[in-house]
């Protein structure tokens, strides 16, 4: 009697158990997917950028950059995927790029402080997305940039 008692117990759980599941773990995130989808198409696919009708990378994500005439990523102890720098490393870069491009350092400044991004209010320090920046020297300049200008 008491057993069958136990399994009794036992159903009202694994009922709300599994209705929770179907309702947290499917129905809620294809609602919020397809609400992101339908608003927010742009970022709900990863900022994908474009350059010449190519996908090249995403805002989101640190892009490799190997060559000394781009804006390089962070390179330190931090986790790789981080698409920002500080604008103190960016100035960093600035005369190695202008060197190897040709391109005025104070230019160079000029196109990081207009890709100057901020934090929250004054939390935080301002910073600069370097697929942007590399992008747009690319788009700005084709002549330093020629192999990747299309």
């Amino acid at each position: 009697m008491t057993e069958n008692k136990e399994k009794r117990n036992f159903k009202p759980t694994i009922g709300l158990t599994l209705i929770s599941l179907l309702i947290c773990g499917l129905f809620f995130p294809i609602l919020v997917t397809g609400i992101a989808q339908v608003f927010f198409p742009y970022q709900a696919n990863g900022e994908i950028v474009q350059l010449n009708g190519k996908d090249i990378g995403s805002n989101l994500i640190a892009q490799t950059f190997s060559l000394p005439i781009f804006f390089h990523p962070r390179n330190d102890s931090a986790s790789g995927v981080d698409p920002d720098i500080t604008l103190q490393d960016a100035y960093s870069q600035i005369p190695g790029i202008s060197n190897a491009t040709g391109i005025s350092s104070a230019v160079l400044t000029s196109i990081v402080n207009q890709n100057q991004e901020g934090t929250l209010w004054i939390f935080g320090n301002p910073y600069v997305n370097v697929l942007r920046v590399n992008i747009e020297l690319i788009r700005e300049y084709p002549s330093a940039y020629s192999d990747f200008s299309g």
